[in-house]
């Protein structure tokens, strides 16, 4: 068996998408998206991963960490994925080399699952039918057309229960923001994402007055940097409304230091930086044990079949750039029913086949 799945080849490439409009949040403004993209082949058989990253991270992959994998059995992740962050050891665990990891990792689990011709969440094993998904985008950089038409979208369209915003690029604006979104999504929950824009005093005023309008999550009301600041947000923040952040985890570490701090009442983590699905589910066991329940950040098509098996999950991202990214980009992505996405399970690993010749103009 080991002999049919030795890995002959790992290839990595970017590809940058304009935004369908100018969009911001607390702290960054962007037009532009880039996601790079593997292929780990072995055995006739082609796994396939991606992280939303810096195109850089495709020539880490191929100068630096393609040749760790190549000649290696397909079938022994774990042992991959320990070579994979030796090799890293000096360039630093976190960021892009995390992201480049994540990458690979997640290629050799779809490897896997279609070397045995099994649905990746399958071969995970299922914990539920389908994850529940929540609409995100709001951008700061929108007037308040836009954002009533995209938050009202996800309700009447997707079937969400729950619609995020961005805030904190100009909080005086916020309240009305708030507003506009309350009358646009009528009875459904509304989550608010500062992306660490707040010091925690101006947090905690921040918290007070969204109550108002029903605001249940806040998001990186500070930076995930400061562990203490979210604990000090959490413990004032009004009744039913959670603090969530670690989409910016990286390291099991960086998780298990939200948890010992109680910085957050719901954890994050992102597939395509925590080190792939075999972090993502090392962060989901660290969550399970404290009792904590984890949402999916975004890359909806690649969380999907970890999503449905770890245990703890709440929800999962449905983010306006990646949705529609990952649409242009796979056959096989997800499409949201009455607020949710169930993996496809008459295909193979992860469901998704790369469009080559529709990428081909976006390729950096």
């Amino acid at each position: 068996m080991a002999n049919q799945a030795t890995i002959t080849a790992v290839r990595a490439r970017a590809f940058t998408f304009p935004t369908d409009a100018p969009e911001a949040d607390g702290t960054f403004a962007w037009e532009k998206t880039t996601i790079v993209v593997v292929h780990v082949e072995a055995a006739g058989r082609t796994g396939l991963g991606y992280s939303y990253t810096d195109a850089s991270v495709a020539a880490l992959i191929g100068a630096t960490l393609a040749s760790i994998l190549e000649g290696g059995d397909a079938f022994d992740i774990p042992r991959l994925n320990a070579a994979l962050r030796c090799a890293v050891r000096n360039l630093g665990r976190s960021g892009l080399a995390a992201s480049a990891i994540s990458a690979l990792d997640t290629a050799l689990w779809d490897l896997k699952a279609r070397l045995l011709d099994l649905p990746l969440a399958r071969l995970f094993g299922l914990a539920r039918d389908a994850a529940e998904i929540y609409g995100s985008g709001g951008f700061t950089s929108y007037d308040d057309r836009q954002l009533s038409v995209q938050l009202t979208g996800w309700v009447e369209r997707d079937g969400c229960r729950a619609v995020k915003m961005k805030v904190g690029s100009e909080p005086g604006r916020d309240p009305t923001r708030m507003a506009v979104a309350r009358r646009a999504i009528g009875e459904a929950t509304l989550f608010v994402d500062a992306n660490g824009a707040f010091t925690p005093k101006r947090a905690c005023a921040f918290a007070q007055a969204a109550a108002a309008f029903d605001v249940a999550w806040f998001e990186e009301p500070v930076t995930s940097d400061d562990p203490a600041g979210l604990a000090l947000v959490r413990a004032r923040a009004p009744v039913g409304m959670e603090i969530a952040a670690g989409e910016y985890v990286y390291t099991l570490d960086d998780m298990h230091g939200l948890l010992a701090a109680g910085a957050v009442d719901v954890a994050q983590a992102d597939v395509t930086r925590c080190g792939g699905y075999t972090g993502f589910r090392a962060v989901a066991s660290l969550c399970a044990a404290a009792h904590i329940d984890l949402s999916g950040h975004c890359a909806p098509a690649l969380h999907l079949p970890v999503a449905v098996a770890v245990p703890r999950f709440r929800h999962l991202e449905w983010f306006h750039d990646h949705v529609r990214i990952e649409r242009m980009l796979f056959d096989g992505a997800p499409v949201a029913r009455d607020g949710f996405i169930a993996p496809d399970l008459s295909r193979p690993g992860n469901g998704l086949t790369f469009k080559h010749q529709d990428a081909e103009a976006y390729a950096v």
